[in-house]
């Protein structure tokens, strides 16, 4: 974020950075928000301002688990089976990424599985997505739509992080979602399927910061004019 506002500064625009705990308005006339607020409270304030926010409060809120696995399945983007031989994951539901360690957990089986649905109860958590565990490599990728920016790296040295079918795939998915910046992970198979499993607004872009930051910056005073 303060990359892309460092970009847009040396244009020559006027930017005011704030912070999402303190206090903040926007009636000071904002051509655009830049957002990574997450907080419902946040959402709802940006959503009613009627100012267009980058990401919109709308597709932020699509990027929750429950929602998003939703829209996948309608879309038809490769993501994980639900039943497996290999374990499963249970990821909290209501949120886009994790409040704490234990919003992702690991069963190695049926059972364990159970007992960690028991575990999210006992949180008051009701919403969860479960999918099965896939073998394989996992591939980080971050994009901006309609600015032509696409990066993908994998998280093995012996691995190549081009995936064939991913950039139209993530891509499919952020226009379905609405989401403009945004970043995930897709597990790659042996066979060189892939599913993604993660798909967030703002990723960190920790490794193309620079080349991230200049395409959302250009992307973004394009759609200015």
């Amino acid at each position: 974020m303060m990359a892309v506002v460092k970009q847009l500064r040396a244009q020559d625009c006027d930017v005011d950075v704030v912070n999402e705990d303190g206090p903040w308005s926007l009636t000071a006339g904002y051509d655009m928000v830049l957002t990574m607020g997450r907080r419902p409270e946040t959402l709802s304030r940006l959503s009613a301002a009627g100012v267009r926010s980058i990401n919109s409060s709308e597709a932020v809120a699509r990027c929750q688990r429950s929602r998003l696995s939703k829209i996948m399945r309608e879309e038809g983007i490769p993501m994980p089976p639900e039943t497996g031989s290999d374990g499963f994951w249970l990821k909290r539901g209501d949120v886009a990424g994790s409040m704490s360690d234990k919003d992702v957990m690991f069963a190695s089986d049926a059972s364990e599985l159970k007992a960690c649905k028991e575990e999210f109860r006992q949180r008051g958590i009701e919403d969860y997505v479960v999918c099965a565990h896939v073998k394989g490599y996992e591939v980080k990728f971050y994009g901006v739509l309609h600015a032509d920016f696409f990066r993908s790296f994998s998280l093995s040295q012996q691995q190549s992080g081009v995936v064939p079918g991913l950039r139209e795939a993530a891509e499919r998915l952020a226009a379905a979602v609405g989401i403009e910046v945004y970043g995930g992970d897709c597990i790659v198979r042996q066979d060189g399927t892939f599913c993604i499993i993660d798909f967030n607004d703002w990723p960190s872009f920790s490794r193309c910061r620079d080349e991230a930051a200049d395409a959302i910056a250009r992307q973004l005073l394009k759609n200015k004019e």
